[in-house]
C-alpha cells in the first residue's frame, strides 16, 4: 500500500519535489505503463492544487488517444499538431497556455478550463505521449511548473 500525503503547508518547489519523488517511487520497478500512468495522474491530481483535469494521451499512429486521467471524461482521439496536446506532440516541445481560449484550434474538452500545460514524454526521441494538466483558473502554471513536469516526464520515458 502507498501513502503519499501531500502537505499543504509545502511551497510551490518542495510540492513539486515531493510529487517527483512520490512519481519515482511508485513507477520504480513497473513494466506496465498504463498502470504507471493511472498512478502518476492520480499523484497529480493529489499534489498539485487548483486543477479539474490531470492524465496522459497515447501516441497511437499519428493521433493522441486518451490514457489514464483524473476529471471529467474527456476527448478520446485529438489529431496530431491540433489543439494544446496535438501541438505538444508535433513539436516534441512544452506548451504553456495562460489562457485557452487565446490559443488558436484550442480544444475544449471542459468548457471550465481556461489554462493548461502539456509536456510531451519522449523515448528515443520519439514522443510516445504527453502529460496534460488543466485549471479552471487562468495563468494558473508557470515555468517552474513546466519544469517540474519536465523532469516528470523524463522520469516516465522508459516506464510508460
Amino acid at each position: 500500500m502507498y501513502d503519499f500525503a501531500p502537505d499543504p503547508a509545502l511551497s510551490k518547489a518542495e510540492l513539486h519535489g515531493e510529487l517527483l519523488a512520490a512519481v519515482d517511487a511508485i513507477t520504480t520497478g513497473e513494466s506496465d505503463g498504463i498502470a504507471n500512468m493511472a498512478n502518476v495522474a492520480a499523484l497529480i491530481w493529489q499534489y498539485l492544487p487548483d486543477l479539474n483535469w490531470a492524465g496522459f494521451y497515447r501516441v497511437i499512429g499519428e493521433e493522441l488517444v486518451l490514457g489514464p486521467f483524473c476529471g471529467k471524461p474527456a476527448c478520446i482521439r485529438i489529431g496530431w499538431g491540433k489543439g494544446v496536446c496535438g501541438t505538444a506532440a508535433a513539436n516534441a516541445a512544452t506548451q504553456l497556455v495562460e489562457d485557452v481560449h487565446a490559443f488558436p484550434g484550442h480544444i475544449a474538452c471542459d468548457a471550465a478550463s481556461r489554462s493548461e500545460l502539456v509536456v510531451p514524454v519522449s523515448r528515443d526521441g520519439q514522443v510516445v505521449a504527453v502529460i496534460d494538466l488543466d485549471s479552471p483558473t487562468q495563468a494558473r502554471f508557470d515555468q517552474e511548473d513546466a519544469a517540474a513536469v519536465e523532469r516528470l516526464a523524463a522520469i516516465l520515458s522508459n516506464r510508460i
